[in-house]
């Protein structure tokens, strides 16, 4: 009986999470208080004084989540940001963005933030630092293509999380964590890989244009706002190649220290590009001091809301009702591939982070399945391509960052594209790389 109350008090916290953040509320008001109800439901103490010592409880839990993101990622979210900044007041933003749209055409707007995301991820570069670097770009083309800005996030996202994030040869940590427990390597099952990112990018960004063009015949349109830093397109632009170089310091940078400091190399990299941005183009900015500040402000709001999230995937993975879901899921009869890539997909969406689901779920299914036979490779790639799928939840770290405090748009506006191209379009890709795997590619 208290299984099954645990296991409602979970879900049920999960959904509410999800609803309210769909309905625009606080993270910072919402994640603790469902939290709270999951401990409730599933017996864990609300404080430490009322558990056993070391024993799991609501508020060292959620603190340990929340406190251990920032401790993790601040510095990276605090450069990210200010990079943002300083490209977007320098103008190099807007110079990039329309050499782009002379080169490729105003309708292909999407498509070029799109690429610009692909190229980036690809690059090593964080998913956090993609978002906060690209968006003045894309901002900047949206605006001059005039289309609605509610799908800027979406292809963010799109270009960010699906045929890149998870592919072979992928250096993003999505692709590296199950080199540990299946003796793989980061090109594992590159043959179907291909063919799933393909699949992904050609279908994702038809369904993009899709979605832009209905926007568009509905009447939508660009609306700027008060707190966009250009309202109108200025004239002393800096030279577009030469802007350029900032964000080939922040790929290059990362791509040569990612082995040896592993997520410490992007705080050099964006730190690299902000100091390129500065030198190159300082004679065009507007106030570098006012943007290096709101920078570092919009990091804050960026990473408590975050760290919000995380805390509550804290408190979920505490729980009772987590582990005998957890052993459910890796129990799942049938094929090892689809019963893993489910397992990752699900605890991925509990937890809300695609890293944490592979984390969680790999080390109990390794093991299983590697025993059984299954193909090391072929395991590999579908649960790292399934990782990223419900990990996209409105609730996700990386979605509410994203949309919320880097694109400023709300969930009930950005998240329908947005959870299209992220959890659908990786859910189609986790089947057809289990039929391609199936048929003995």
């Amino acid at each position: 009986m208290l299984g099954i109350i645990g296991m409602i008090g979970m879900f049920g916290g999960l959904a509410l999470l999800i609803y309210l953040t769909m309905r625009g509320m606080n993270l910072l008001i919402t994640a603790p208080l469902t939290a709270l109800l999951v401990a409730i439901f599933n017996g864990l103490p609300i404080f430490p004084q009322l558990a056993e010592e070391g024993a799991a409880n609501f508020l060292t839990n959620y603190m340990t989540g929340f406190t251990g993101f920032i401790a993790s990622w601040y510095l990276m979210f605090l450069a990210g940001a200010i990079f943002g900044k300083v490209m977007e007041d320098s103008g190099a933003a807007d110079s990039v963005s329309q050499w782009i749209v002379g080169k490729i055409g105003m309708k292909r707007a999407a498509l070029a933030v799109v690429i610009a995301c692909a190229v980036l991820t690809y690059g090593g570069v964080s998913l956090f630092v993609v978002a906060f670097s690209v968006y003045p770009m894309a901002l900047s083309l949206f605006r001059q293509a005039d289309l609605p800005r509610r799908f800027i996030p979406a292809a963010l996202g799109f270009g960010s999380t699906t045929f890149t994030m998870t592919s072979a040869g992928s250096p993003e940590i999505q692709n590296w964590i199950p080199i540990e427990f299946l003796k793989t390597t980061p090109y594992a099952g590159w043959e179907v890989s291909i063919f799933v990112a393909i699949f992904m990018m050609i279908f994702g960004y038809w369904w993009l244009k899709k979605m832009i063009n209905k926007a568009l015949a509905n009447g939508e349109r660009f609306v700027a706002r008060a707190t966009d830093e250009t309202q109108e397109t200025r004239k002393d632009l800096p030279n577009p190649l030469l802007s350029m170089i900032p964000l080939a310091v922040v790929l290059i940078i990362s791509f040569i220290f990612h082995n040896s400091l592993g997520t410490s190399a992007l705080i050099i990299a964006l730190s690299g590009g902000i100091l390129a941005t500065y030198l190159i183009n300082r004679k065009y900015f507007h106030n570098f001091g006012k943007a290096v500040g709101d920078g570092a402000m919009g990091a804050v709001v960026a990473i408590a809301n975050t760290a919000a999230v995380v805390g509550f995937g804290g408190v979920v993975k505490a729980t009772p009702s987590f582990e005998a879901a957890v052993d459910v899921m890796t129990g799942i009869p049938g094929s090892p591939l689809i019963g893993g890539a489910l397992a990752v997909a699900i605890i991925a969406g509990l937890t809300g982070s695609s890293s944490g689901g592979q984390a969680i779920a790999l080390p109990l299914l390794a093991p299983h399945y590697l025993d059984l036979g299954v193909n090391p490779e072929a395991l590999h790639r579908t649960v790292a391509i399934s990782s990223g799928s419900l990990d996209s939840l409105p609730q996700g770290g990386y979605v509410v960052t994203t949309i919320r405090s880097i694109a400023g748009e709300t969930h009930k506006d950005a998240y329908p594209a947005f959870g299209a191209l992220t959890v659908v379009v990786p859910i189609l890709g986790t089947v057809l790389a289990v039929i391609l795997f199936s048929l003995g590619l």
